[in-house]
């Protein structure tokens, strides 16, 4: 029986899919050892990000909560609010080629999307050696200090305690990469642009390490914070109802980028109805006129927050390859 190579694509991304749905709508804070698919690869450990707990609690601190929003019993699409413990849940793989990258989940600055932007992407690194970690990053709307830097910190934080620890996951220090989807597209190209922004007290000898992802990849990304075109929902949580000029510029990446930023992979769909394709656009011509090296993909159709599962059957299925060949290119693996 002969299988064409989409019908192949199809059936191992569906077959990497399937899970048992978690019987409650929600749950106790996720931890990676409950609610996780059934025959699937499993997060190996859980890192806290900070040691004494995370900076800035509010007096009322939020309550994680996990919430189960698939609609079939085939595939999960856990999502989770009120995060007040963040950190990175591990994905090893049997043979690691030396890079990482590190995750960061969209769901708009309200929510952390686990399964559709977390772990079905660290799944699909593991299998291709890479060591992946999902970032559980602290929402700002949810009363933190430093709003609308918390997310940034967090991920500063992350790739720091990663390349602390590169030595116990056979990862190379300076080959750690960032990717981010939708509002965590915001908080990986953050990162890439504000990696020496002093945006949190060091607290341990993680933080005399560099931030600076290896290279960065922003998919369907949150960009600019100019209401022209920004995501609302995100902009509003991310910054309050009133930002000042300074403060929406500190916080749109394509009007931060320093001379010293790492390679880019952007990808965006044009018919995307939640973040305007000007976004990546913007973000693009930003790295070029400081001469910063970018790969760009645009595809017609696929909408936003398409991830893995929502690309079967449309030119957009490309795009983990894609991205794949280029991080060989750049020297990620």
């Amino acid at each position: 029986m002969t299988i064409d190579r989409r019908s192949f694509m199809a059936a191992s991304l569906v077959s990497g899919l399937i899970s048992s749905r978690a019987a409650a709508q929600t749950a106790p804070p996720f931890d990676s050892a409950k609610a996780a698919p059934a025959g699937l690869p499993e997060p190996a450990e859980t890192i806290d990000l900070w040691p004494k707990g995370a900076p800035g609690l509010p007096a009322k601190p939020p309550v994680e909560t996990v919430t189960e929003r698939s609609t079939t019993a085939q595939v999960n699409d856990r999502s989770v609010t009120g995060i007040t413990r963040p950190r990175l849940v591990v994905f090893r793989p049997d043979r690691p080629n030396g890079a990482a990258v590190l995750i960061a989940p969209g769901g708009g600055y309200r929510l952390v999307v686990i399964d559709k932007e977390g772990y079905e992407m660290a799944r699909w690194l593991a299998a291709r050696g890479f060591t992946a970690f999902v970032l559980f990053y602290r929402l700002p709307g949810e009363g933190w200090a430093n709003q609308p830097d918390v997310p940034l910190a967090d991920a500063q934080r992350a790739m720091r305690l990663i390349r602390l620890r590169a030595k116990d996951y056979g990862v190379q220090p300076e080959r750690v990469a960032a990717m981010g989807f939708s509002a965590g597209g915001h908080v990986c190209s953050c990162l890439s642009t504000r990696f020496d922004a002093k945006v949190y007290a060091p607290v341990d000898a993680a933080d005399k390490l560099f931030a600076r992802p290896f290279c960065a990849a922003p998919v369907y990304p949150v960009v600019s914070m100019d209401p022209a075109i920004a995501h609302a929902g995100s902009r509003d949580l991310l910054l309050g109802p009133a930002p000042t000029a300074d403060i929406e510029a500190a916080h749109s990446p394509d009007r931060t980028v320093p001379k010293d930023a790492p390679p880019h992979f952007l990808l965006h769909a044009e018919d995307d109805p939640a973040v305007p394709v000007d976004n990546t656009l913007r973000l693009r011509a930003a790295l070029k006129a400081q001469g910063i090296p970018v790969e760009t993909h645009l595809f017609a159709q696929g909408g936003h927050g398409f991830g893995l599962r929502g690309t079967i059957g449309k030119p957009v299925e490309a795009w983990p390859e894609l991205w794949r060949a280029w991080a060989r290119s750049v020297g990620l693996g």
